[in-house]
């Protein structure tokens, strides 16, 4: 495995996103329609940061405007042999988890929450189960 991406939620972006590019030398590029707003920044090619604004659904927490906060921790799987590998473990040691499609991005997600507040996203190109 390798780190895919962290992602951020602010209720303004812009001071990250500024800091993000103009510092740390990320771009911003494509982004799938998630529906809510906010920006993929890449590194040599690659989206490394996403920005969430504040408003979206995990943005904003019942009763008020929420602070800024990284929101999960994402793992690329790169093969299917490790992606089964994955599911197994997370059976055998009864980790509940959701599991969603990116369709667009041909990916496929796995969320296991660790603690409130605290997510691990596994991902995987849909092309490693065509292999």
């Amino acid at each position: 495995m390798k780190l895919d991406h962290v992602t951020i939620v602010a209720p303004d972006c812009e001071p990250i996103r500024h800091f993000l590019i103009d510092i740390a030398g990320m771009k911003v590029g494509p982004r799938p329609p998630f529906g809510i707003g906010g920006y993929w920044l890449y590194l040599d090619g690659t989206p490394a940061v996403h920005l969430i604004e504040n408003g979206s659904v995990l943005a904003s927490p019942p009763g008020g405007r929420a602070a800024t906060r990284i929101d999960h921790l994402a793992l690329r799987v790169q093969s299917a042999a490790e992606w089964q590998a994955l599911l197994a473990r997370l059976h055998e040691h009864a980790m509940p988890f959701s599991e969603a499609d990116v369709p667009l991005a041909r990916e496929h997600q796995v969320f296991v929450q660790l603690a409130p507040g605290v997510v691990i996203e596994f991902v995987t190109s849909l092309s490693v189960f065509s292999n």
